[in-house]
This record gives structure tokens, sequence and C-alpha cells, in this order.
């Protein structure tokens, strides 16, 4: 998040009211009887009441911390008609002109009583979240994408975390990606104890620790995740943002729930925004609303005003339950479709929609998907496992809200099936799809893992991948290679496995002289032979047994070597660049299975993946002395 000036502001939790403070002091005296208030007043004050769900009394004492409560009043209602909190107790409604009176009688009193049993439900709710929450210490390092062979400067950066039952922390992804060393810290504790990665799923941008130490786990609570919440519930976002080192409470309301781009894995997945002040180091921090978890926060919009996101509870259900299922994280569902609205009456006339359907058009499919077997292009999706699709591509979603239909699509398991019905050649058909997840023709991200690269004759070969065209700078997508970012944000595989390989510089030689102008290019053939990604590449290099080894480029552009001479010169560029291997480690252990030789290997090192990346959505870390950004452009072709 860009913050250019930071600001500290002391808000008062103190209030002028004389009833408030008459009820604080235990006044006996009632105030002289008062007219009812009119019915707008009495909605506020059924508003004010909180739900009636079980709570536990504040301990005796003075509190550990303080609630920062935003400056706008308004945080503390919720609409009435709304559902509350879970195992809320609903308020009746007053009948036409009958008096809405506390249990003195005075309305006031009791509006000023519900905001003092508002104020200790949620200080009994964050008690209980202390003994969970955790600081987390990151000490990481990301791969030079220019440079493949070596990692950019290692750093320090923190964020926040919170128990769940079977001795597990959630937190962020992009709060250990790219990680080298996790610590984690307690609530009133001045140890660090080391963590271990279990699972990160940088899509959903979530992440599971544990730790080994039993010392770590004495007194500490699990959180239990708890429901999505509706519109103006008012929750509390727990953890160590920027400012200061001990936990920090802010309080807001939930403004949004609807599919929203997730800034760091470059998804559209579901999101709850609420009001609350969500800062660099809240990240992976807790939203309670009640005694459960809401959602977990990780990231804001930046240039905007108190607009932060959380992660909702059934993306957390959905990414803890592929884990223990199948020990590692599985992945979200897509269909591989790209869908166009048919809020026009002459597009749905031309495709024989009748008046009473409603549906999206599908104009392209991944080739590797389910659906390329069942679907043709033009046909209308009307329904996605009986759920009516509308002609904008939303579907009904609780009261009177609606959200895309991909949400559907995300939240079921890798390998389940869903029933579409469609419109084909004004005949309806109903048809079964197997979902998965499905990987872009160009990596969107590549965080923990080893960049790819091979050097022959000073050419250096990679996949194209958008963590190298960020390595561009903040504006990449009008910095880096037109026609190579175009590919990336547009191109579909057109089979398992294939990969945009790009000679991405040359390390100049007398081998390659003149050949220096024709880095940024894709190489389209190896003697003749189509590249598949890669691997393949590589193979065809090593294996050739012609004297002279010929590359086909973009634009017809030809590189011919004497192929004896060239290896030769492979071994002198390495010595002078200082570059420790020819091949990186994936492809090494891959030619050696397949038999190819690898005496280009001259030591292999320790890299370890990531990207730097800019976007209005960033997500928030903290660096230790310094503010950190992550920050992703999300330029995805529009599948569900």
């Amino acid at each position: 998040m860009l913050a250019s000036v930071r600001s500290l502001r002391r808000l008062s939790s103190s209030s002028s009211s004389s009833s408030l403070r008459r009820l604080l002091l235990n006044h006996p005296p009632p105030p002289p009887p008062r007219p009812p208030l009119p019915p707008p007043l009495q909605t506020l004050a059924r508003g004010l009441l909180p739900p009636l769900a079980a709570r536990r009394p504040p301990p005796p004492g003075p509190r550990r911390f303080s609630v920062n409560a935003p400056s706008s009043c308004s945080s503390t209602l919720f609409l009435v008609g709304e559902r509350g909190a879970a195992g809320a107790t609903a308020i009746p409604e007053a009948e036409e002109g009958e008096e809405v009176e506390g249990e003195d009688g005075d309305e006031a009193d009791a509006a000023a009583a519900a905001v003092v049993r508002h104020d200790t439900d949620a200080y009994a709710a964050v008690e209980l979240a202390l003994d969970s929450v955790v600081k987390v210490f990151t000490v990481s390092s990301s791969p030079n994408y220019f440079l493949p062979w070596q990692n950019k400067a290692q750093r320090e950066s923190m964020g926040s975390g919170f128990v769940i039952p079977g001795r597990r922390i959630v937190t962020n992804a992009h709060v250990v990606a790219d990680h080298t060393f996790v610590l984690v810290r307690k609530h009133g504790s001045p140890t660090k104890y080391k963590a271990e990665v279990q699972a990160v799923g940088h899509e959903c941008d979530l992440a599971l620790l544990t730790v080994d130490n039993e010392e770590f786990w004495d007194g500490v609570n699990s959180l239990e995740l708890g429901d999505i919440p509706f519109l103006q519930e008012a929750v509390a976002v727990v953890g160590y943002p920027q400012g200061g080192d001990n936990i920090s409470v802010t309080k807001g309301v939930v403004s949004r729930v609807e599919p929203t781009q997730y800034a760091h894995g470059a998804t559209q997945l579901m999101a709850i925004q609420i009001d609350a002040a969500i800062n660099p180091g809240n990240s992976g921090g807790p939203a309670i609303m009640g005694d459960k978890v809401a959602g977990v926060a990780f990231q804001n919009l930046s240039g905007a005003e108190n607009i932060g996101y959380i992660i909702p509870v059934p993306v957390i259900k959905r990414f803890i339950s592929g884990v223990e299922e199948s020990g590692k994280y599985s992945g979200f569902c897509t269909l591989g479709i790209s869908c166009q609205a048919t809020e026009n009456i002459q597009l749905r006339e031309c495709f024989g929609m009748r008046p009473d359907l409603t549906g999206v058009l599908v104009s392209r499919i991944n080739p590797l998907s389910d659906a390329h077997r069942v679907l043709k292009k033009d046909d209308i999706l009307l329904e996605f496992d009986s759920v009516p699709i509308a002609n904008d591509g939303t579907v009904p979603f609780r009261n009177r809200e609606r959200i895309t239909f991909d949400h559907l699509v995300s939240m079921k398991k890798p390998g389940e099936t869903a029933v579409l019905k469609i419109l084909r050649d004004s005949k309806e058909h109903e048809l079964t799809v197997t979902v998965r997840p499905l990987q872009p023709l160009v990596p969107v991200h590549q965080f923990d893992k080893l960049p790819s690269y091979y050097i022959f004759a000073g050419f250096v070969f990679i996949p194209l991948t958008q963590p190298y065209l960020h390595e561009f700078g903040e504006d990449w997508y009008n910095n880096s290679p037109r026609r190579l970012c175009e590919r990336a944000l547009r191109e579909l595989p057109k089979k398992a496995g294939e990969q945009l390989v790009i000679l991405s510089q040359v390390l100049m030689d007398d081998i390659n002289v003149g050949y220096e102008r024709l880095a940024e290019m894709q190489v389209k053939k190896v003697n003749g032979v189509e590249v598949e990604n890669l691997k393949h590449l590589c193979s065809l290099v090593e294996g050739c047994t012609e004297e002279n080894l010929r590359f086909d480029l973009d634009d017809e552009r030809v590189i011919v070597l004497k192929y004896d001479n060239a290896k030769l010169a492979t071994s002198r560029i390495l010595k002078r660049h200082r570059i420790p291997s020819a091949i990186s480690a994936d492809l090494v252990d891959e030619q050696a299975t397949n038999g190819v030789a690898t005496d280009v290997r001259r030591g292999l090192p320790e890299l370890r993946a990531g990207c730097s990346c800019c976007s209005a959505v960033s997500v928030l870390m903290e660096g230790i002395g310094v503010s950190q950004q992550i920050r992703t452009q999300v330029l995805e072709p529009d599948m569900y």
C-alpha cells in the first residue's frame, strides 16, 4: 500500500451523552418522562442493540489494549432487517403507535445501554483473540529474473497470523512468499519460535504454519471459523500493523461481499470489503465477529480511504480442506471458458434466446479444460448446477445480493463434476463437465519456485513468465516488450506442458557478435523442430548431431552457430560472468532422468523464486524498519 504520509490520530472513546454518563456512574434518579421517539429514531435505537449471543464478561483490572474505533459512529450499526451474528435473537418490530421503551422507560437510556453492551461484546471477543493472534517474522529472498542464476538481496518483513484447531497457524501467502526463515511470537511474550510452512496457496493468498516447540503452545487458544457476515455487521480486525510493535485492534462494518481481484495471486475469488483500518502488517490477522473468525485481513485499496478486504470463511475452509485431503495445496477450480454478457436484446435474439431465458455467451474455451470436450463457441450458458445465470453473468446470493457465477465454480473441489445447461442452435442441452485448476500458458506468478533457464553460447533462454515482465518496472505493461506482453495476457495453451521460450539476453562473446540485438524474442524452432518448452529446447540443443545449430526466432530472424565452437564458448562465458551453472536445477533433474548429457552443469545455486509487481490493489506486509510493498498487476484474460 502506498503511503507517502503517515499520521497517527487519537480517537476518543468517551461519550458526552449525559444519559451514558448517568448509566456508567449508576445514578438512580431517572429523568422526567419524555415523549416517545419518532419512528426513525426508534429504528436507530433498535439497530444499536447488539446480538444476544453468548458472551463472557471482561476480566477485572485494567484493559491490556485499546480499541481504536473509527471516527464515524455508524460503524457500530447494522441495518434493521439484516441478519445479526450467528445465534442472535431477533429484535421484534414495534407495532404502529406503540412506544419503544427501555427497562426504565427511557429510550435514550436503552440505546446507551446497548452501546455499553456492544463495547463489552467487542472487548470479550478481542480478549479471546489475544491468546490466538501471533506476529510473523519472515526472512525472504527472491530471484532476479533478468539474471535467474542469482538472488536479489535478502529482506525482512512482518505480518500477522492466528491459531486454528489442530495446532496450525493461518496467515497470508504473501507474508511467507519466497521465505527462507520464519519466526512467530505470541502476544505478551518476548520469545520468538521457529515456524515451518506446511502449505501455501498463492491464488487464495493463504498459508498454514506449524511450530514444533511444545513451549509455544502453552496457553494458546484456537479460534473457530464462523460464516460470511451480512452487510453492516460489525467486525474487529486484530493484528500487528505498522506504527508499533504491540497488538492492535480496529473496528469497522461490512460494506460489500463479492468476488474481487486478489492482488497477490492475480485471481478472482470472493472477498469481503470492510471499512476498518487495514495497514501493512495486518496481513494474516483475523477479523473477529462475535466469538468467531469472519475472515483474514489481506489487502486494501490504495488511493481510497478505509477500504480494506478480508478473505471470507468459505475460501479459508476450501483451502484448509484441500490441504487436509491431499497433504498439499490443491488449487481452485475453473471451467476454462471466457464469457460475454448478453444484455443486448439484439444479441439474445440472434442466438435464439426466448424472453424467459437468461445466460452468457461462451466466447473462448481453454483447450486443456474438460469444457473444451463438450462446449462450443457461441453456446449460451444458461445454468450452472441448476442455478440460473443472469444476462450479466451473476447468480443469486443471500438476500437480494448477486455475485458472478465463477464463485460457484471456484468453490468446487478438483475432480468434481458440474451440470451445465446450455442453449445451442435454439435447443436446450444438459452437459456434465469435470472442473479442475488450470495453468495459463504464461504463469502469472512464480513464488517459491526455482526459475528455469538454459545458457548456450552466451544466449540465455527462459520460459516467458509475468514475473520476468515485472522486472521492467512498475509500469511494466508499457515498458516491457509489447509482443511478449500481449502474448502473456492473451494466448491460451494448445497442449499440456507448452511454454513460450524466449531469448532473454545475449552474454557477449566472439561466438555471438552480431546477434546482440535479437534479445527479447520468442524462439520458434531449433534445427527445424518446433520448440514445445524450455526442456524440449535444451534436449534439442544438447542432442544436436549436425555441424550447424540453427535457431528460428520471431520476425523470421535466424541464429546460426558452429555447434562444436559454441559448446567450447559456453564454458568460458560462464567463467567470465561467474555463472555457476549453464542449466537450472529443475532442467538438470529432468535431463538426467531422460538420459541426456548434463556436462554443462558446473554447480547449482540455491534460489527461491518470487516477483515484484504493481497495481492499485496492494497486499499488506510491514518490513522491519521500512514498509515493504508487494503489488501485482492483474491483467489476465476473463476466464471462469
